[in-house]
């Protein structure tokens, strides 16, 4: 199994971030698989997969670049640059680190990658930009559509971890947030599953970062002053890329049926659909994009119908509907 050193410091200094071009990364290993985990992918993968697949047959260059490069065991690494750590970038200036990777680099990557000699088809010099080129468009035609929408799920997964680390600690938070993914104690941070040597990462900083697809990745990169001296922890960025919760990132898959939004509103019952599942008010205000009191406003009107109920989990307090209000989603439903 693979796994990471990582001290004290490292995990009290690691963060959340929301990256647009892993989202792109992780919507174009979707399109090249076809795989969908749930209705909601798998009628994405319907509306758009067609284009994506036209837009290959017509470049083969590309389309060999993309089956390599994403490989089923090891992503090249020009295609997974580490997030810098210092915020949210806009997708255009995080695309432009794919872009300006050196051919040699992009030859050594996909090498890794493949596990072998590369095809004649791609000893060439203008793969970082047909690779940055597929990823604008799957951003642009496939991703910034729904943008908004897979940004508040992020969100809310991130809220999610942030409550289970403050009332379960690390080990809560990490150990389902990717599969092959726990804490081992000791400092140790099982990242996957596969045979790979263990990798000092103290003192480096750690990013987490969610991605709607169910898809996953770590990431690493190495200042050009550490790689000079040769030491191994000037790999100072790592990140680990994982899917946001499954009751999240399908949290907005059931449509309102029309008669319950008749019934109670259509932002109430959006709310209502939504607490299939346990959620705070915060993750809540995240999923729907609403404000703060008028989700307060909702769940008071559902509490005084006994249509949700509450009860308190650490320092939140959590929703979820009553045997009522299931009911009456059911009712709606059938």
């Amino acid at each position: 199994m693979g796994w990471w050193l990582v001290n004290a410091d490292t995990l009290a200094g690691s963060r959340f971030t929301v990256s647009a071009l892993a989202e792109t990364t992780a919507s174009l290993k979707h399109l090249e698989w076809g795989t969908g985990g749930h209705p909601g992918e798998r009628a994405w993968l319907d509306a758009h997969r067609p284009a994506y697949r036209e837009l290959l047959a017509d470049d083969p260059v590309t389309a060999l670049l993309v089956r390599i490069g994403l490989g089923r065991g090891w992503i090249a690494d020009f295609l997974t640059p580490t997030p810098t750590g210092a915020g949210e970038q806009p997708f255009g200036q995080e695309v432009e680190r794919i872009r300006r990777t050196p051919a040699e680099h992009t030859l050594a990557d996909l090498a890794v990658s493949l596990g072998g000699p590369l095809p004649e088809a791609l000893r060439r010099t203008d793969l970082a930009e047909r690779a940055a080129g597929l990823l604008e468009w799957v951003w642009t035609q496939t991703v910034l559509p729904y943008w908004p929408r897979r940004r508040r799920i992020m969100e809310a997964d991130v809220l999610a971890r942030t409550s289970q680390l403050t009332q379960g600690g690390w080990a809560a938070a990490l150990d389902d947030m990717r599969p092959g993914m726990r804490w081992l104690g000791q400092g140790r941070l099982q990242i996957n599953a596969h045979d790979y040597p263990p990798r000092e990462i103290s003192g480096a900083q750690l990013l987490f970062v969610p991605v709607t697809p169910r898809m996953g990745w770590v990431s690493w990169e190495t200042q050009p002053a550490a790689v000079a001296a040769g030491a191994d922890r000037g790999r100072d960025r790592y990140a680990v890329v994982y899917p946001c919760a499954g009751a999240l990132a399908e949290a907005d898959r059931p449509s309102v049926p029309r008669t319950l939004g008749t019934l109670l509103g259509p932002a109430r019952a959006g709310v209502l659909m939504l607490l299939d599942t346990p959620k705070s008010t915060t993750q809540l205000v995240a999923l729907t994009g609403q404000g703060l009191g008028s989700v307060g406003r909702h769940l008071k009107v559902l509490l005084d119908a006994r249509l949700v109920r509450r009860r308190r989990a650490g320092r939140s307090v959590l929703y979820f509907r009553s045997e009522a209000g299931d009911a009456l989603v059911r009712a709606q439903l059938d």
